[in-house]
């Protein structure tokens, strides 16, 4: 890819993980509800929950974002390949 295109890619890169982010957390939000608990997930500091719903929420924060940003940097790069026939670095 050439000097010029990876430094136009950057702001979209910067903007796609930003909007992958906030689309992770609105799922998690509306996992946790799913699974029957609070509408806010536990902090780790939260004295009042347990170490297992506070590891629950956590991996299953980690999984959904996961997948959320991985989702969005595949669909990002093949418009970009797309958009200009070279695949994103």
């Amino acid at each position: 890819m050439s000097k010029l295109n990876k430094i136009a890619y950057r702001p979209v890169g910067l903007l796609l993980g930003i909007g992958a982010g906030a689309l992770a957390g609105a799922l998690f939000k509306q996992a946790w509800k799913w699974t029957g608990h609070d509408d806010d997930a536990p902090n780790a500091t939260d004295e009042d929950r347990g170490w297992t719903e506070i590891l629950v929420a956590a991996a299953l924060q980690g999984a959904i974002f996961a997948v959320v940003k991985a989702a969005v940097d595949r669909g990002g790069a093949a418009g970009v390949r797309k958009l200009t026939g070279e695949w994103p670095d």
